[in-house]
């Protein structure tokens, strides 16, 4: 169907906006562009090892102080040389509140960013911060292309990226980009040649074009991937993730920002059917942002005990009782709030379906409301999500900080959809602040294990799940590199594809 050298594959992410200073590509799987660090493979927590850096820095005995010595040699796909000036102006264009990036909060630690000399860039961070090498995956743009302040969403990197990465774009339509290899990359020259990537949002028509042989490769949901299996040279491929999936409790709710309501959901809500019956049993259950990856960060004792009956006493302590038509009431009000969820997106109604089945058992009517991004964002304040979260996962503090921490109610700070939940615990900003500053390890998850039993005194959100991510791949002749744990975004730039310009042909 295709030339040897190319592949094609479906995507259920929007094309374009190729901008790593608006965000694009922060966890370090952009094909366009590289960072001073690149991720290793491996299913546990992946190491960092050096990109465009000439080897993993190091911090100063304070860790305020971080300086990386750069590649040499090194070109961007339009020709120009890369040098210190070029790391420099990255992170100054992100943390510049002109081009209103919404990663600009997540590099609040960082004070100054200077070039010593034309290969060593130091930066000076406001407080210690031992998860600095993960803020090192983000995408390095030429000096020049973001010499006049502004807004990066109106940057043309969005649709015409300049990077050092493996690949550079070729053509760009709303449904359709096509890249082909850097023949000027400074490593490795890819032997894939050309990767087009076509935009289906709706989860059965990329099924149905994958089956019909369109493609090389989507992904999909798993209960929906299952079809494949079987079907000679098609691959249904699991990845593992701290990528979580839950509903967001709003404070400002009469009814989810009272604790009871958050208390009894947590505990009614049967996450190993759950994820038997909705994930195909590709998932983890989840009742807190750390997934046992965390190794010594993570408290396997900070669970919600699957128990009905304590559920129900919860409620009935807290003065919601039981009405006639089985649906609890308080001080005349219903016990009744809605959950919304992208319409596209199959297995987060899924998910809210089995949610709602279960609230409903212990007198909680929950309303689903199939809605696109754009209609929700205006109300995540008011109403419950199902949300996705886990876009850094490299570190506790990128996996938990934006949310659970209070800083993050500001409207200026982050995106919207940071601390959805709208909760602020004093508890839980001290314990994550005494970690994101700690330098000792073994401080550093101390406090993340006692965040995680506060948490589960007084939850403001239902994780339910970590997700495998599932995709489905055509045997077009490849050796791939293997899987690496993966991030909330799970489109084709991972699963088998994360590493592309490594693949090699099979003899």
């Amino acid at each position: 169907m295709v030339s040897r050298d190319s592949i094609v594959l479906a995507d259920a992410y929007d094309l374009g906006g190729y901008n790593p200073i608006g965000g694009y590509g922060a966890a370090g799987e952009s094909k366009f562009y590289d960072g001073l660090l690149r991720l290793s493979g491996g299913t546990a927590m992946p190491t960092l090892e050096p990109a465009l850096a000439a080897r993993v820095p190091a911090a100063d005995p304070t860790s305020t102080q971080w300086t990386v010595t750069l590649r040499q040699g090194v070109r961007f796909s339009d020709g120009s040389s890369f040098d210190a000036a070029d790391v420099v102006a990255t992170y100054r264009a992100i943390l510049d509140p002109a081009s209103a990036s919404e990663i600009r909060t997540s590099l609040e630690m960082i004070d100054r960013v200077d070039a010593t000399d034309p290969v060593t860039v130091r930066f000076t961070l406001r407080y210690p911060y031992a998860a600095f090498p993960v803020k090192l995956l983000i995408g390095i743009v030429p000096s020049e292309s973001v010499a006049t302040p502004g807004p990066a969403a109106e940057s043309s990197l969005n649709t015409a990226p300049i990077g050092t990465g493996p690949y550079r774009l070729t053509s760009l339509s709303p449904d359709r980009v096509v890249l082909e290899a850097n023949e000027t990359y400074w490593g490795p020259a890819p032997q894939v040649k050309r990767l087009t990537s076509l935009y289906v949002p709706d989860d059965n028509t990329r099924a149905q074009r994958m089956a019909a042989g369109e493609l090389d490769g989507t992904t999909l949901p798993p209960l929906l991937a299952r079809n494949f299996a079987g079907r000679a040279a098609m691959s249904v491929v699991t990845n593992a993730s701290a990528d979580w999936r839950g509903v967001s409790l709003p404070t400002g709710h009469p009814v989810t920002g009272d604790p009871a309501i958050r208390r009894a959901l947590n505990h009614a809500v049967d996450r190993t059917a759950i994820i038997a019956n909705v994930l195909g049993g590709c998932g983890r259950p989840a009742h807190t942002p750390f997934a046992s990856v965390y190794g010594p960060a993570h408290n396997p004792d900070a669970v919600f005990a699957f128990d009905r009956t304590l559920a129900t006493t919860v409620l009935d302590a807290a003065g919601w009782r039981t009405g006639t038509d089985g649906i609890r009431e308080k001080d005349g009000r219903r016990a009744r709030f809605t959950i919304m969820y992208n319409s596209t997106d199959t297995l987060r109604r899924d998910l809210a379906q089995a949610f709602a089945s279960d609230a409903r058992r212990i007198g909680i009517d929950v309303v689903l409301e199939a809605l696109s991004w754009d209609r929700i964002d205006p109300r995540v304040d008011r109403d419950a999500i199902l949300l996705g979260g886990g876009g850094e996962p490299y570190d506790p503090d990128t996996q938990a900080y934006k949310t659970l921490h209070s800083s993050y109610l500001n409207p200026t700070v982050g995106s919207g959809y940071d601390n959805a939940s709208r909760s602020a615990n004093p508890t839980f900003d001290m314990l994550l602040d005494r970690a994101r500053r700690a330098i000792d390890p073994g401080e550093r998850a101390a406090a993340y294990r006692d965040l995680q039993t506060a948490y589960i005194a007084e939850p403001s959100y239902v994780f339910l799940a970590f997700l495998d991510h599932v995709y489905v791949a055509r045997d077009t002749g490849w050796v791939m590199s293997g899987p690496v744990l993966e991030p909330h975004s799970h489109g084709v730039a991972w699963g088998p594809w994360w590493s592309l310009h490594t693949w090699t042909r099979r003899p």
